[in-house]
């Protein structure tokens, strides 16, 4: 298998977090700030920040036919926060959005910035003798209102998903960078490493 390389969209938010994260697990890393790059990468991270000004600049720099293209080839795309929310398939009250994993989602629904929390969850990445909580840090959260039946829940927070995936796109309600815990974004890897096997 060849050496692989991870993109963080770095248009807007906290992409420097996600990156410091992958540097520390010694993974090859590169900001994205052109749809040509998505060319030289085998997954993609789109962090949390403002999805209205995300949005704004993907339509900008015609990334949109880009990521689609980019998803449809089988590569892994993880979406922290704002990125869950630009790609679900609909949002409420408002546009369409990319529609890369069947959920519908409503923007900013745990609360504004004063209202932020910390959770300790339950999650089910499949990975051996692991039963430790994951301390979910949760910045003006979109909410997953539902979810198509071949989106599978990887973390849920009072009986709501917060984790998921459906095939090569996983999504967090949270921010998984913010922590020190490492193993979201192991299991991103994990999903890179298997696409990759397949082609």
């Amino acid at each position: 298998m060849k050496e692989f390389l991870v993109g963080v969209l770095a248009l807007q938010g906290d992409f420097r977090e996600h990156i410091n994260i992958l540097k520390k697990m010694n993974i090859r890393t590169r900001e994205i700030k052109y749809p040509g790059q998505l060319e030289e990468i085998d997954g993609l991270i789109i962090p949390g920040g403002e999805s209205t000004t995300i949005n704004k600049l993907l339509n900008k720099y015609g990334f949109k036919e880009k990521l689609k293209g980019f998803a449809e080839s089988g590569n892994p795309i993880f979406g922290t926060c704002a990125g869950l929310i630009i790609l679900a398939c609909t949002i409420v009250d408002n546009e369409k959005q990319l529609c890369l994993i069947d959920i519908n989602i409503k923007r900013n629904a745990y609360g504004r910035q004063i209202e932020s929390f910390e959770k300790n969850i339950s999650l089910d990445l499949k990975q051996e003798a692991d039963n430790r909580k994951f301390n979910s840090i949760f910045i003006r959260a979109p909410r997953i209102i539902d979810a198509g039946k071949n989106v599978k829940t990887l973390g849920n927070c009072n009986g709501e998903i917060v984790l998921a995936r459906e095939n090569n796109i996983l999504v967090s309600a949270f921010h998984p960078e913010l922590t020190n815990d490492k193993r979201i974004h192991q299991y991103f890897i994990e999903m890179i490493i298997e696409n990759l096997k397949e082609i």
